[in-house]
């Protein structure tokens, strides 16, 4: 099983080490409710129980995606010879589908993946809702607290296609007051362990290129739930003006709560990414991470034009998400994984992101684009970035 509390020990003065200085500036919140202290920069749910589900499913994560994958791969490798079908043949989603899902086999590692997934969320959503009043004042709190800023638009009208359960999250990212409480730790199972201090937004916000002149003043996270990458980038521009837009209310709340409580001056503002209120020629670098699968392709146009109107001429784009830097598989498999994650895990724009040609967007949006940029995601040699031509 997963070793949660050695990990949370083993990585916790890593992250805290680039905290020093903020943290020597902090206030900190005007209420605080952290019963059980924290880990480096991770927040300890509030009961040792809750700690040890989310222990347990961290680790029948692991072995989810691990031996059960294997073992469903391995299976879809049979049916397709059972049915005189070459490995490497081209096939369709719906044909994919005919074959694998009625089996035993595919349809256990389904089984085992939503419901963990599903009982991640629950875990942490009933304990919020449960002390709903002290979570609500500590964000509160935290809405006139500094370092750092939040923007709450309460007359934006959201789109429908932001009200989907992403995720499976229980009332999605709009539709929970404590959407940000269930993401943080939900998030954590999601990663295996492997996020406790926020280690994958760290990595995304030290890989992110700067403009040729070097200059960066300004800095915007398209998309940025939580705050975690935003967060990042400041520590890896802290003498930059850095801006994480979302149009989840909840989530921005949270934010705001993680950045006051870690003395972090980054500034938040409720809007949909791709009307934003930001001037043109704005920012030196604009970046998003895992957006563009989770809105539809006139979102994901929409959200370019805007990387491309408010980045200033010579400022850098750099999106971070599936396939950004790597080729779109094609595998039977992965057929059906792309079809359990539409499915079953309410990512509604899965397809039409994979049909999305986010490099021949971009250019159509005026970007000198690159495909081959910095790397971001493991198991990855490069990711597209965009130059607004200068």
């Amino acid at each position: 099983m997963f070793q949660r509390r050695s990990f949370l020990l083993s990585s916790a003065a890593a992250a805290a080490a680039g905290l020093t200085a903020f943290k020597a500036n902090a206030k900190g919140l005007p209420l605080d409710i952290e019963p059980r202290g924290t880990n480096g920069i991770l927040e300890r749910l509030p009961r040792v129980d809750l700690e040890s589900a989310q222990d347990f499913m961290t680790g029948y994560r692991v072995f989810i995606n691990q031996e059960l994958n294997r073992a469903a791969m391995t299976r879809c490798n049979e049916i397709l010879k059972a049915n005189g079908i070459p490995l490497d043949a081209p096939l369709s989603m719906e044909d994919t589908v005919k074959l694998m899902a009625p089996d035993p086999t595919m349809g256990l590692y389904i089984h085992n993946w939503e419901n963990t997934q599903r009982a991640m969320w629950a875990t942490v959503q009933v304990e919020a809702h449960k002390n709903a009043d002290a979570y609500m004042d500590e964000m509160d709190g935290a809405m006139k607290a500094g370092p750092g800023s939040l923007e709450l638009d309460s007359k934006l009208v959201l789109p429908p296609y932001v009200k989907h359960e992403i995720h499976i999250q229980p009332g999605g990212y709009v539709g929970d007051p404590f959407a940000g409480y269930i993401y943080l730790h939900g998030q954590n199972v999601v990663f295996s362990g492997g996020n406790f201090q926020d280690n994958a937004q760290i990595n995304f916000a030290n890989a992110v290129p700067t403009p040729a002149d070097g200059k960066v003043g300004r800095v915007l996270e398209q998309g940025c739930s939580i705050g975690q990458l935003t967060m990042a980038l400041k520590l890896r521009f802290p003498k930059a003006e850095v801006w994480g837009d979302d149009v989840a209310a909840p989530m921005l709340r949270y934010a705001k709560v993680l950045a006051v409580d870690r003395g972090i001056d980054v500034n938040f503002m409720q809007q949909l990414s791709e009307q934003s209120k930001f001037p043109t020629n704005h920012f030196d670098v604009v970046m998003n991470n895992l957006l563009f699968h989770e809105v539809t392709t006139e979102g994901a146009r929409g959200i370019i034009a805007e990387a491309y109107r408010t980045l200033r001429p010579g400022g850098v784009f750099y999106p971070i998400d599936l396939f950004t830097g790597s080729a779109k598989p094609s595998s039977a498999y992965s057929q059906f994984r792309a079809w359990q994650d539409y499915r079953w895990n309410s990512e509604v724009w899965r397809m039409e992101y994979t049909a999305l040609d986010l490099e021949g967007e971009m250019r159509k949006a005026g970007f000198i684009v690159n495909e081959k940029g910095p790397t971001a995601r493991r198991g990855t040699d490069r990711n597209v970035m965009g130059t607004k031509p200068a």
